[in-house]
């Protein structure tokens, strides 16, 4: 069955290494998979002071490109920024969107952020057993302070309204994903000029690349599937 090449990217303080269990098993179904390490986020001494949104941007949309042929973007936790920037800047080339527990968010996560990078938190990290999370804290750096405080461009593409999005609500339910675009909720307001959207629950923590990666892995699939059909 024909499939659009999937691309994964990580959220916060993540490379693409927190998609090896999802990204083996698509690979395993036949999928074409990239997963990416956003610059900055490769070893633990990159030099983050340098890294910019606009470098985060640019990277998904190099993967994009070089793919061939539209692909399925799916963008996890803090990457709903720069994904969803990439659709305004390539919506020819993204066969469709999926915000894994994320969201188009159209402005800064944190505009007063000031620093450098942010480190991994020290809490929040529910549902992961202790081996899961011993081995984020082992291989998570610092996430670049430009993708907090930077706010993305301006959206100026009106045909990345159309490009089909799929929300997959993990550690919130769709309920509650509904309720936060009603709410005008910064990180979700993306999603109220959307004209093709789709939400799936999937309950789980905030990581589901290792709390459910088989359903994951399954519903990523299923979609990549039905956007090589469009």
């Amino acid at each position: 069955m024909a499939s659009a090449p999937i691309i994964l990217v990580p959220g916060f303080w993540l490379g693409g290494w927190a998609w090896d269990d999802v990204a083996a098993r698509l690979r395993a179904d036949g999928h074409e998979v990239t997963a990416l390490t956003l610059p900055g986020l490769e070893p633990a001494d990159a030099d983050r002071a340098a890294v910019s949104l606009a470098d985060h941007i640019d990277a998904i949309c190099d993967a994009v490109q070089a793919a061939g042929r539209p692909v399925l973007l799916a963008v996890h936790s803090g990457a709903g920024v720069p994904g969803y920037a990439a659709t305004d800047r390539l919506p020819g080339l993204i066969a469709a969107m999926v915000y894994v527990d994320s969201g188009p968010a159209t402005g800064a996560l944190d505009a007063g952020f000031d620093g450098v990078e942010q480190p991994l938190p020290t809490d929040d990290f529910a549902g992961l057993s202790p081996e899961q999370l011993a081995v984020f804290r082992e291989r998570a750096v610092p996430e670049p302070g430009a993708a907090l405080r930077e706010a993305p461009p301006r959206p100026a593409n009106d045909a990345r309204l159309d490009v089909p999005s799929t929300v997959i609500c993990t550690s919130m339910t769709s309920a509650q994903i509904k309720a936060g675009v009603a709410d005008g909720v910064p990180w979700l307001a993306g999603l109220a000029d959307l004209r093709d959207v789709t939400y799936l629950d999937l309950p789980t923590s905030h990581w589901p690349m290792w709390t459910r990666p088989a359903d994951l892995a399954a519903l990523l699939g299923d979609l990549a599937h039905r956007a090589a059909a469009h």
